[in-house]
């Protein structure tokens, strides 16, 4: 059984059988993550950075967790000078890098992003898929850009996307912005990404603005998904 828990923005905790993984750590209003780790203390914690923006990262990530097994893995737009020199587990990753040496069997590739930074695919040792898309998205807002750059856009986003599908046709969970916004084009991207790739469980973030519009699945989300609208801090489901 997996646990998903919400922090804030894009955080994200997903309790795994053989390690705590967590997302984009911005910050964690009620503490869940101490409440959430203290459920087995000893699995490993390992905490993802998809890239530098502040509201995806935050440095005390490196204060937390320090008695048991953990590490980081980091995007390499994070510059090396803010993370301690001494103490501190770091793997650098850019798109297109895999790191398969985590603690609890944990498998990491690192894709492309639309804007900063890079996107997560972890494999478990069972097999089972999880992928975060930090800022990866179909940033266009038909309202106000021209078409040829609304064109652009979506090109580059379609080409990591694709690529992603190559390696993983079949994802398990899936968290991915969804960002009100965008206007009309709020889920433009999330309707692409599970257009192209069969996800199972669907979480959107990242949402900046009114939760219960980006929570309107019907108006983009296929049949068979099961999705989730985790919009407050602590809010935790179970997947079986």
């Amino acid at each position: 059984m997996i646990k998903v828990t919400y922090l804030d923005h894009s955080g994200f905790i997903v309790s795994t059988p053989s390690a705590y993984l967590v997302f984009d750590y911005y910050k964690d209003p009620n503490h869940d993550l101490e409440r959430v780790i203290a459920d087995n203390k000893s699995l490993p914690v390992i905490f993802l950075v998809t890239h530098h923006h502040p509201d995806h990262f935050n440095t005390s990530i490196f204060e937390l967790c320090q008695n048991r097994t953990h590490a980081y893995v980091l995007s390499n737009d994070i510059f090396s000078m803010i993370v301690p020199k001494k103490g501190i587990s770091v793997a650098w990753m850019s798109a297109g890098d895999i790191i398969d040496s985590l603690p609890g069997d944990i498998t990491v590739k690192a894709y492309g992003s639309t804007d900063a930074g890079v996107s997560f695919l972890v494999t478990l040792k069972d097999g089972t898929r999880i992928f975060h898309a930090g800022d990866l998205n179909d940033w266009h807002w038909n309202e106000e850009s021209h078409k040829e750059e609304a064109r652009k856009a979506e090109d580059h986003f379609t080409k990591i996307v694709n690529r992603i599908s190559e390696d993983a046709p079949e994802i398990n969970i899936v968290m991915f912005p969804v960002d009100v916004r965008q206007g009309t084009d709020y889920a433009r991207g999330a309707e692409i990404f599970l257009s192209r790739i069969k996800v199972a469980n669907f979480f959107p973030m990242h949402f900046n603005g009114p939760a219960s519009k980006a929570c309107d699945f019907a108006t983009y989300v296929p049949a068979g998904v099961k999705t989730y609208c985790l919009d407050t801090p602590g809010k935790t489901v179970e997947i079986k």
